[in-house]
């Protein structure tokens, strides 16, 4: 599998916090690896867009579909409370 990011998750990676965007490395590491890997907490959030939702840590989350061979990340957002 290969990872593409789109222009919203571009940006919204520039302006995490390091520590997050050192969480979210670890868990694309994961997401290519196994997308059942339990940190992930990979679920479909909807399946009228075939839109999954993962974990980042426990306040972030990021947005992403499959498409053939690849993830595309849609976004990354702080975890609404």
């Amino acid at each position: 599998m290969k990872l593409r990011f789109t222009n919203t998750a571009d940006r919204d990676y520039a302006v995490l916090p390091p520590a997050v965007r050192k969480a979210f490395a670890k868990q694309l590491r994961f997401l290519l690896a196994n997308l059942r890997h339990p940190s992930l907490q990979a679920k479909k959030y909807s399946e009228t867009h075939d839109i999954w939702q993962a974990r980042v840590t426990r306040g972030w989350r990021f947005y992403f579909k499959i498409e053939g061979d690849e993830y595309i990340i849609l976004s990354i957002i702080p975890h609404p409370k």
